[in-house]
């Protein structure tokens, strides 16, 4: 046997999400905003190999381009391991290979799946064995969509988006996103709606005292129902990004008009996620946006959050 066939490896994998619902609360003073949001897991996925090493490295394949990610400690894979084995006190390192799935910057929180999938591949990898509550008050040290991509399912997030309470989901729902060529940054669309705010442009709802979840999302969820779901989809943000992005709008428009309940925003942007009656219709939606020459891609959700599947 080869040294290369005997080296240990930890198979794990983590979900994109979408925001089926996303409400945003005024600036605070330390520059974020109180969130209220309903995630939904997508099958969309992350895949991280983990394997033996005395320092810290990740490389990067898959479906998407990554020829512009970071490889340095900056990148949230490597916060990931190594907040890790500052918490447990494990002294060597790791080697992560990344397999990337879910759109960079996209706004389906691909760089938080790749956090979380490194987080449970590192602790089996290192038989670290850190509790529940641990692993996700660490996801919530990484970004606000870690310790989604780790519980994965339905669920509402409040807070910065990282406080997280189950959300009874039947039924399966179909997504057909549209992914963009281009990436856009997070901070920059959230400054854009507090600009659209502060002008008071019609546009743009003014920020709420309290964010919450409306309740016919919820209701849509527990009724698995589709139709229901596609009349409550809202996000804050989407004005903003279709300000900084305007032919976004013209992309929304052709998705609605060839067999989309409703299209949305996904999370930040760019990427545009629409939600399909049924498996059928959003095969024809992806070959429709196809034939306008977008990359289209199917998923369905919810699905499981981050799990080892080779150990």
């Amino acid at each position: 046997m080869t040294l290369a066939a005997a080296s240990p490896v930890v198979h794990a994998r983590a979900p994109g999400k979408i925001n089926v619902f996303l409400a945003v609360g005024a600036l605070q003073d330390d520059g974020y905003h109180d969130l209220a949001t309903a995630y939904q897991a997508v099958s969309l996925y992350e895949d991280v190999r983990a394997y033996p090493a005395d320092d810290f490295s990740v490389s990067f394949s898959g479906s998407v381009d990554t020829s512009g990610l970071e490889v340095d400690g900056s990148n949230l894979a490597i916060r990931a391991a190594k907040l890790l084995a500052r918490k447990t006190g494990f002294r060597g390192g790791v080697r992560l290979e990344i397999e990337k799935n879910v759109p960079i910057a996209g706004g389906m929180g691909g760089g938080s799946a790749d956090a979380a999938a490194s987080l449970i591949a590192c602790d089996a990898l290192w038989s670290t064995e850190l509790g529940k509550d641990d692993m996700h008050a660490l996801a919530a040290k990484l970004g606000a969509d870690v310790p989604f991509a780790l519980a994965g399912g339905t669920a509402i997030g409040t807070g910065r988006g990282d406080q997280l309470s189950p959300a009874l989901a039947q039924g399966n729902f179909h997504w057909v996103l549209a992914i963009a060529e281009f990436g856009m940054s997070t901070p920059a669309v959230y400054s854009e709606l507090d600009r659209h705010r502060a002008r008071h442009l019609s546009d743009i709802a003014p920020a709420p005292a309290s964010p919450q979840v409306d309740a016919r999302v919820l209701h849509a969820l527990r009724a698995g129902d589709s139709a229901l779901l596609a009349e409550a989809l809202h996000n804050d943000l989407q004005a903003a990004a279709l300000q900084l992005a305007p032919g976004l709008g013209q992309i929304l428009e052709l998705g609605e008009a060839n067999g989309a309940l409703a299209g949305i925003v996904s999370g930040s942007g760019p990427t545009l996620a629409f939600l399909a009656p049924d498996a059928d219709t959003a095969l024809e939606l992806q070959v429709a946006l196809s034939a306008s020459r977008l990359t289209a891609v199917r998923a369905h959700g919810p699905v499981h959050g981050a799990r080892v599947l080779h150990s």
